[in-house]
């Protein structure tokens, strides 16, 4: 089902709602439309609309947050199985093209703090990073009740594309000078951009991407995330909330129960995907958070190579009656569906999961799916 931006601004803000969203936040990893294909699946079940997923359209806002105007992408080296480019920042990236669909970096830009000077031109304002041909679109589709979000740089995320994990994590230490100037940067881009968009129309939501976690825990403590990130973070949802912006999601795989407190303390009150394989329980956390926290996600992914028992307990337990009252979810699996899932077992999860729901059963002439992780 299709819904407008009202009906999702509603759920996610614990308003009136209709009834529960159930989605694929991600689609399949590279590799499993042919597996599913081998399987006797459809043309439509592999373009994934012929399981009618809830979905909301969304556009940009028409506003760069991030780097702008820096050089073009260079294809240094390229065969059937890698592709090697230098990027935008100039790192050199490795793409493994039958495994993945994000280069890998192979080296950084930022290596000592006088690096930072050579980039920095790339993130400063400039009014150019308006496209108002874009605003004007984004007003337009909204009527229509498409969802406009602005994305804003990452706080760990833009560290780490520019000096690799380990730096970035000493840079906090070694190089605060550093780091301060690199957020006073993008925080002086971000909130003028975000003033000059918003007086022309209303974002619904703010996203930032971080994926600043694994199994074992994030890459750094509530500590760092007060200190560097809650600063940047809150000017710029304090643009957007005084101006009516409701909703602010944050994506991050692995374990963030750390750093969950620390970053509704800058403002995030929406997070995606809640992995259960790095320790993360919607159910937990709604009890802990109640109405603070909107979530998206949460259902293991890798319960679905399991019987169908096992996806049925998971699945009870997930979508139990608490947490089908009062909105602020939607139901869907952690990530990617994984290579080797089952396409059986991937029929029995959505046919069970529309049932506990409440949803009626799948019809073939309902086609729809759109990409939720925003």
């Amino acid at each position: 089902m299709k819904w407008n931006r009202q009906q999702y601004i509603d759920l996610m803000s614990f308003g009136d709602f209709e009834r529960p969203m159930f989605c694929e936040l991600f689609g399949p990893l590279i590799g499993l439309p042919e597996e599913w294909k081998a399987q006797g699946a459809s043309q439509e079940e592999i373009d994934m609309i012929g399981f009618d997923w809830d979905y909301v359209p969304y556009v940009d806002c028409g506003a760069t947050l991030g780097a702008f105007g820096t050089p073009p992408i260079e294809v240094l080296q390229e065969d059937e199985d890698y592709r090697i480019e230098r990027d935008h920042l100039g790192r050199t990236t490795k793409l493994c093209k039958k495994t993945a669909t994000i280069p890998l970096p192979m080296d950084y830009p930022v290596s000592k703090p006088e690096d930072w000077q050579r980039l920095k031109q790339y993130f400063v304002f400039s009014e150019d990073r308006i496209d108002q041909q874009a605003v004007e679109k984004a007003i337009e589709l909204q009527k229509s009740g498409v969802v406009v979000r602005a994305e804003m740089p990452g706080a760990w995320d833009i560290l780490r594309e520019l000096m690799g994990e380990e730096r970035a994590c000493l840079a906090m230490f070694d190089w605060p000078d550093l780091v301060n100037d690199i957020f006073a940067t993008i925080t002086d881009t971000c909130t003028k951009c975000l003033q000059l968009v918003t007086d022309k129309l209303v974002v619904d939501q703010l996203y930032a991407h971080e994926d600043m976690a694994g199994k074992a825990g994030p890459m750094v403590g509530p500590g760092q995330v007060v200190e560097y990130f809650k600063p940047y973070y809150l000017a710029v949802w304090e643009v957007l909330s005084a101006n009516g912006t409701k909703l602010f999601n944050q994506d991050s795989d692995g374990d963030m129960r750390l750093l969950l407190d620390a970053f509704m303390e800058c403002g995030v009150n929406v997070m995606h995907p809640f992995e259960p394989n790095a320790g993360m329980d919607i159910v937990e956390a709604r009890k802990k958070y109640g109405n603070k926290l909107a979530m998206l996600g949460g259902i293991d992914k890798f319960v679905l190579f399991k019987s169908k028992e096992d996806i049925r307990k998971e699945l009870e337990y997930k979508m139990q009656p608490m947490m089908l009252q009062g909105g602020g979810i939607v139901f869907a699996i952690d990530h990617r569906i994984p290579n080797g899932v089952p396409l059986e077992n991937y029929r029995y999860y959505v046919s069970l999961g529309r049932e506990i729901l409440g949803l009626p059963p799948l019809d073939q002439s309902q086609k729809g799916w759109g990409r939720m992780a925003f």
